[in-house]
C-alpha cells in the first residue's frame, strides 16, 4: 500500500527498491571494470611481464605510470559503480562520467595491453548505454 501511494503521489523509493534492471546491470559492471582496471594498474607497477611496448605510439608514457593512473582510475570506477546501487541521480551522472574517463584510458592503453583494452571499452560502452537508457525503462518498471 505505501508503494501505490508514493508511487500515485510522485514520490520515489529509497535503497535496493529503488534500483532496479539496467542501473543493476551498469552497477555491476562498473564494479568488474574497475576490479580489472585496478588488476591492469598492479600489474603495471610491478612491470609484469605480459606487457609488451610498442615503438612510435602516439602516446608515450612510462609503464608505471599508466598503472598507477590505471589503479587510480580503478579504485574511482569501482566506487562509482558502488554508488549506483543507492539509486541517486548523481550516481548516474558520476557513473557516465567515470566509465566515459575509463574508455579513454583504455584506448590509450591498447598497445600495451590489447584484449584487456578492448573488453574494459566495450563494458564501459555498454555501461553508458545503460545509464542512459535506465531512468526511463527504470520509471517505467515502476508503474507497472
Amino acid at each position: 500500500m505505501a508503494t501505490q501511494s508514493a508511487r500515485a503521489t510522485g514520490g520515489g523509493t529509497q535503497g535496493w527498491t529503488a534500483v532496479s534492471g539496467w542501473t543493476l546491470f551498469a552497477g555491476t559492471m562498473l564494479i568488474f571494470g574497475g576490479v580489472m582496471a585496478v588488476f591492469e594498474g598492479i600489474a603495471a607497477i610491478a612491470k609484469d611481464d605480459v606487457f609488451v611496448s610498442t615503438r612510435n605510439f602516439t602516446f608515450q608514457w612510462s609503464l608505471t605510470g599508466w598503472g598507477w593512473l590505471h589503479l587510480i582510475l580503478g579504485i574511482v570506477v569501482v566506487l562509482a559503480g558502488l554508488a549506483l546501487f543507492s539509486g541517486a541521480t548523481w550516481a548516474r551522472v558520476v557513473g557516465i562520467a567515470v566509465a566515459g574517463l575509463s574508455m579513454l584510458a583504455n584506448f590509450a592503453w591498447l598497445p600495451w595491453y590489447p584484449f584487456w583494452a578492448i573488453l574494459l571499452i566495450v563494458i564501459d560502452g555498454f555501461v553508458i548505454w545503460a545509464l542512459c537508457v535506465g531512468p526511463s525503462r527504470d520509471r517505467e518498471a515502476l508503474r507497472v
